[in-house]
């Protein structure tokens, strides 16, 4: 039973950091796009956040104050938001993780837009000696 308990807790926790590295992820690859004229956006807005998300924007404001408060992003008031250290890091953690899966499930046969989707949701709850066999087994 004390497993169970664990396997509970363990997924509560994911679901906890689910959200933290959804919205820096975003953060992180809106801020690398590019405008139409080809230079790099100088600011990634809580709209674009909204749009990218197809979240309210009350929840999303809730949310990116919850980052601040956590020391993952700097809101700064008509001049975007910026991810700090800590949250560039958990950032490309998250998108590491993600396209490790993805492409595990591509090689296991699954369709690009099925990968996609799954990707997103598992890439939360895998264990570091998941991903690791998972990355030997794409290496063999």
């Amino acid at each position: 039973m004390a497993s169970q308990k664990n396997a509970y807790a363990k997924t509560r926790l994911d679901h906890a950091s689910e959200t933290a590295e959804d919205y820096v992820e975003v953060i992180l690859r809106l801020s690398h796009l590019l405008d139409p004229q080809g230079d790099s956006l100088d600011r990634v807005r809580t709209t674009d956040v909204v749009k990218q998300l197809q979240v309210a924007q009350p929840t999303v404001t809730k949310i990116l104050s919850r980052l601040e408060r956590e020391g993952l992003i700097l809101v700064l008031p008509r001049q975007g938001i910026q991810l700090t250290e800590a949250g560039e890091e958990l950032a490309r953690k998250s998108m590491a993780r993600h396209e490790l899966v993805l492409r595990w499930l591509r090689s296991v046969g699954v369709s690009e837009q099925t990968a996609e989707l799954d990707a997103e949701g598992i890439e939360h709850h895998l264990s570091e000696e998941t991903l690791a066999a998972i990355r030997r087994f794409l290496d063999a």
